[in-house]
This record gives structure tokens, sequence and C-alpha cells, in this order.
């Protein structure tokens, strides 16, 4: 049984932004800390990925553990409407594998980073780190 109202529930759902979350600011800023250089949701590649970094044939995904459904603890199925969250949620990762094989073809590298994954801002770095390439950042204290 849901807590709030289905208008209530309706409204906070329109709320969830589709791009410049806080999983995706957060990938920004760490590969940008990292020197590298990358545009935004280009119209132009399929599935408009959230990075995307021409000079290394790469784009970036960032999804959200629960919309994507990562193996995760923050990918929880509602209680509610069971049948309607399985459509779709099964269309979201039908539409995520078409859109990686459409990039693959064109003969992009793509790489999904996590919700969950982007929590930790020196274990990110160190991911993109060894996706792109690139020594190791320092550890550092603080922001």
């Amino acid at each position: 049984m849901d807590i709030v109202t289905p208008e209530v529930r309706s409204r906070m759902m329109r709320g969830i932004r589709g791009k410049d979350t806080g999983p995706e600011r957060s990938v920004r800023s760490a590969a940008h800390r990292l020197g590298l250089r990358f545009r935004l949701h280009v119209r132009e590649l399929p599935g408009r990925p959230d990075l995307v970094f021409p000079h290394h044939k790469t784009v970036i995904f960032v999804h959200g553990c629960f919309w994507h459904r990562h193996d995760c603890g923050l990918a929880a199925t509602p209680k509610t409407r069971e049948e309607f969250w399985q459509k779709k949620f099964a269309a979201n990762v039908s539409r995520d594998a078409g859109k990686r094989d459409d990039l693959e073809r064109a003969g992009w590298r793509v790489v999904e980073i996590w919700e969950c994954e982007t929590r930790d801002p020196v274990a990110l770095s160190l991911r993109l780190s060894a996706i792109f390439g690139l020594p190791f950042p320092e550890a550092h204290e603080g922001p």
C-alpha cells in the first residue's frame, strides 16, 4: 500500500529529472578534475549519452539504479502496480541494450556508470582513470 495519494505520487514522479542529475554531475566533476573534456547529451547519437568523449570515441551513460535495474539495493520494485513496474523496467533495460548496440556498431565504446558507483568520489575517479588509461589520481582529503 502506498503511503501517499496517487496524485501526490504522480507529482513526485514527474519531478524526477532525466538529465543533470546529482550522479551525472558527480561523474562530470570527476572527469573534469582528471583533465577529460566532453560534450553533454549529444542529440545526434543514439540514446543521447550523458557524456560524450569524442577524442576517446567513448560515451558514458550515468544510470539510476532504480530505473535501469542495477543489481544493488537501490533497485527495489514497488509493491503497488507490480505488473506496470515490471513492464516499465523491462522496456528501460531493452531500450538501454538497443542504444548500446547501436553505438557500438557505430564504433563507440559504451560505458555505464551506476548511481551507486558515484557515491564515493575517490573510487569514481579511479574508475574513470582506468576507463581512459590515465594515471591514478593522488588521493586527497576533502573537496
